[in-house]
């Protein structure tokens, strides 16, 4: 009973902090470009994320073998709870720590450490590292450098039909201490009389681009708002649909629980951690790697979601955070705003994400088989 418990709350665990650290990356973009608030955008977020979870139930079977640990060592050592528990407990910890300091971190890459970490203190020399390699190193990999690149490529695209189409982008003007010449209208606008450029009156924050002219009769700006929204919400449930899997796979050795209700409880559990802890993360995504403005929002979160999702049905591990923050990359790179320095802390954070997770866990496993023994 209380080996049970122990992998529930462990599961629990992972659950939130998966939630916490990843669940805004899907609508980051609507956040950073203005679309919208940050409370609408975590809404969004929980709803599609969430639907995404549940949807897994039916087409992220493959994952769930994948991150049950089964080929990675024996069947045997795959089934021990203690082994189970040392996994949650090292990539939990790997995603809290790197949530408290507000840096955007792989549950995918820290459990795929987590159990290289158990799995050494449990086999030692027997661990599958070809397996490890193929399933999943080279996805990890590869999946950021081809969404950097392929949003490098797709954005530049919509650009070149947006202009091809007439449609124009309408900017703000931010009047500081320089003193321009100005004449009111009948009807209360002012124009600046050197250029004829009409202000009106607003806070900073609500400053932003905006897109004139109808495509099809529809007003442009309402086209990519809604266009950028569904695609948010697509990088949401994609993210569901790839990471709730990868959780579940350890809560299923407990005959206690089936598929659809080890999926309910870890979805229930990564929404609560997405609502209470993922503030530093989002502004870490949103504000903090590059400026952007709709259309780039929109281009980085249409790659996200079609990678994510294809590599769902594939039973490909990649992260969604590695993707989401390559097509960002992506955008910072086409638009020349990309913050170098924050850039270089998340890839280090990347890069140290795997050892940490394997000392965590390798750890848990030294600690809980001498208590246990």
């Amino acid at each position: 009973m209380i080996i049970a418990v122990s992998i529930f709350l462990s599961v629990l665990f992972l659950s939130y902090a998966n939630g916490a650290n990843d669940n805004f990356k899907g609508v980051a973009t609507l956040f950073g470009s203005g679309t919208t608030d940050y409370k609408k955008a975590l809404a969004w977020a929980t709803i599609t994320t969430f639907l995404g979870s549940l949807t897994a139930i039916f087409v992220a079977q493959k994952l769930i073998s994948v991150f049950s640990g089964r080929g990675l060592v024996s069947d045997a050592v795959a089934n021990d709870p203690i082994f189970l528990i040392s996994v949650a407990l090292g990539a939990a910890l790997t995603v809290f720590i790197a949530t408290k300091i507000g840096i955007p971190v792989s549950t995918t890459h820290s459990l795929t450490g987590a159990l290289v970490g158990a799995g050494l203190m449990a086999v030692g020399s027997k661990v599958n590292f070809h397996i490890l390699g193929n399933k999943f190193f080279l996805p990890l990999l590869i999946s950021p450098l081809i969404s950097t690149f392929l949003t490098f490529i797709i954005y530049p695209c919509f650009k070149l039909t947006r202009l091809k189409l007439g449609i124009e982008r309408q900017m703000c003007l931010c009047v500081g201490e320089k003193v321009e010449p100005v004449y009111i209208q009948q009807n209360g606008t002012a124009v600046l009389k050197s250029t004829g450029i009409a202000l009106t009156v607003g806070q900073l924050q609500n400053c932003r681009q905006y897109y004139q002219g109808k495509i099809l009769g529809f007003d442009t700006q309402r086209i990519i708002d809604n266009l950028h929204y569904v695609s948010a919400g697509a990088v949401s449930f994609a993210r569901g649909l790839n990471d709730t899997p990868k959780i579940v796979a350890l809560l299923l050795v407990m005959s206690a629980f089936s598929l659809k209700s080890g999926i309910f409880i870890v979805g229930i559990a990564m929404a609560i951690g997405g609502i209470l802890n993922s503030g530093k993360v989002a502004v870490t995504m949103s504000k903090r790697i590059t400026e952007m403005n709709h259309g780039q929002g929109f281009s980085a979160n249409l790659v996200t979601a079609f990678m994510v999702i294809f590599a769902s049905k594939w039973g490909m591990p990649v992260s969604t955070t590695h993707v989401s923050c390559g097509s960002l990359f992506g955008i910072g790179l086409v638009n020349k705003k990309a913050n170098l320095s924050v850039i270089k802390q998340i890839i280090l954070a990347w890069v140290l994400t795997l050892p940490m997770a394997a000392m965590l866990a390798g750890g848990s496993y030294l600690i809980l088989r001498a208590i246990s023994t």
